[in-house]
């Protein structure tokens, strides 16, 4: 029961994050979609940072799994495909409204970020493994080698919060396929002809 209580928690948290940020979101509204009391919550989790924060390593976790099943089932030898479908993956999330949005420069939760060893651990992780496919990537010339590579890091990680998405999705226009193709061809392939 208590896990189930938590889990139910974390999932309202990514929820609220996704669509308010951390910043607007309150703990009462946390208390109030999970349907107990305040005080119950803060029994689970001790902060309003402690609760994003666990919203954020269910993301990261997520993230790890992608890509361990993406190294799975794709080559080695196609790094810029494995790119691309990571991309894809975090504009899917975004879109299904289940990326939390991502703290600005200043906030309680980076802080309380860096210093959890579940999420630092995590990032790591994928960084370390997206790095290495942009460096394959440059170097077999599908990827500009004169960027700096965590220029390109950092650009990927920009399309997990893109707000783009939710501009292109909100005219109605576009499926959200359609609108996952338009990005990715910005992001990969520039906007020249």
């Amino acid at each position: 029961m208590h896990l189930a209580r938590e889990d139910a928690i974390v999932s309202a948290v990514n929820r609220l994050l996704a669509e308010k940020g951390f910043e607007a979101m309150t703990v009462d509204e946390v208390a109030a979609e999970v349907g107990i009391a305040k005080a119950s919550l803060y029994k689970h989790f001790p902060s309003k940072e402690d609760l994003a924060a666990a919203a954020m390593v269910r993301v990261m976790n997520r993230a790890r799994a992608f890509l361990d099943g993406l190294e799975a089932s794709s080559s080695p030898d196609d790094p810029l495909a494995r790119l691309k479908a990571v991309a894809r993956w975090t504009m899917e999330v975004q879109l299904a409204g289940e990326m939390p949005s991502l703290p600005s420069e200043n906030s309680t939760l980076r802080a309380a970020l860096t210093t959890n060893k579940d999420y630092v651990d995590g990032l790591m992780d994928v960084s370390d493994r997206l790095g290495a496919w942009i460096t394959a990537a440059q170097a077999n010339g599908s990827l500009n080698a004169q960027l700096p590579p965590i220029a390109v890091l950092y650009t990927l990680y920009a399309r997990a919060c893109d707000p783009v998405l939710g501009f292109l999705k909100g005219s109605g226009l576009y499926t959200d396929e359609q609108i996952i193709e338009m990005v990715l061809i910005t992001c990969f392939d520039g906007l020249k002809k």
